[in-house]
């Protein structure tokens, strides 16, 4: 797991990590999976952003959710948000690299994509829906050698951090989703068409009411369903219960507000929906590590 994802929280017993929003921070990483950078077998774990595995060479095993799947090169795995992934075969990889990010990296203007599947399409695949929480991908053999040239330019980038770094990385990360999104399509055009359409719902709901008070049974009432029957729904389908999203929202226009340096921290929490300012400052910590004049100050300065 690389540096900017460090775990948040144990769910029966298994750290979930997020990769923090931080300005001051890279917006992806690259972590190389061989015997000898991954010596000991790895951990279950949960994540809140999306996960690519690209295998170089043939070796190792994935986990997630009792179903293994023996790794070979050219397989790419787009693991599901919220998805137990039991990484104890890592020390096995031959040869493989994992790209993690920041999902605000895609967003032209800096906002997270909201909803991830629905504010950006290149997203879509990550919530997929299929068994095992690993949609698994065949990258054809004459596309290889560009996989592996443009993951060594994003770790160049990266490791030396020159005057544009950030967007020469997401520039190559971009031409890699690009080709997910297409090896993905039938998968994505699936989810489209089936049994999306209560969450299609509850996020047009957040969306048009984060900047009032709104609570999940607020949330129920709108697509007439009962609380527990949506939260058990969300969350199966999606990793996060929907009091989890209305937050998000919330936070993801609170860091687009909080750019500009009229807008008071009062006022940005008002402006989503929070009418405590101290409230405000303490969930926007826990959610992107930092308090928001901190954050500010970073923006600021990057």
């Amino acid at each position: 797991m690389p540096e900017h994802a460090p775990p948040v929280r144990y769910e029966a017993g298994v750290p979930v990590y997020r990769y923090w929003s931080d300005p001051a921070a890279p917006p992806l990483s690259v972590v190389r999976f061989t015997p000898s950078a991954h010596p000991t077998p790895g951990h279950a774990h949960i994540h809140e952003f999306p996960v690519l595995l690209y295998a170089l060479r043939d070796g190792g095993t994935l986990c997630a959710d009792g179903r293994r799947s023996e790794v070979c090169a050219g397989d790419i795995f787009v693991v599901a948000l919220g998805e137990v992934v039991e990484a104890t075969d890592a020390s096995t990889f031959t040869d493989a690299r994992g790209l993690f990010f920041d999902p605000a990296v895609l967003g032209g203007d800096g906002r997270a994509p909201w909803p991830a599947w629905r504010g950006h399409p290149l997203l879509y695949p990550f919530l997929h829906g299929r068994p095992g929480g690993m949609l698994r991908l065949r990258l054809p053999v004459d596309r290889r050698q560009v996989w592996e040239h443009t993951i060594t330019a994003i770790e160049a980038e990266l490791s030396t951090r020159p005057a544009g770094y950030r967007q020469a990385a997401t520039a190559h990360l971009t031409l890699l989703l690009v080709e997910v999104a297409r090896l993905a399509a039938d998968v994505v055009g699936e989810l489209r068409r089936s049994g999306e359409t209560v969450l299609a719902e509850v996020f047009d709901v957040i969306e048009e009411r984060f900047g009032e008070p709104l609570s999940l049974r607020d949330v129920a009432r709108a697509v007439g369903m009962t609380p527990a029957y949506l939260t058990t729904l969300v969350r199966r389908r999606t990793g996060r219960t929907v009091q989890g999203w209305i937050t998000e929202r919330r936070m993801s226009e609170a860091r687009r507000l909080l750019s500009d340096p009229d807008l008071s921290v009062t006022e940005v929490a008002r402006r989503v929906g929070i009418a405590d300012p101290g409230y405000f400052t303490r969930v926007f910590r826990r959610e992107n590590g930092m308090p928001p004049r901190v954050w500010r100050d970073r923006v600021a300065a990057a």
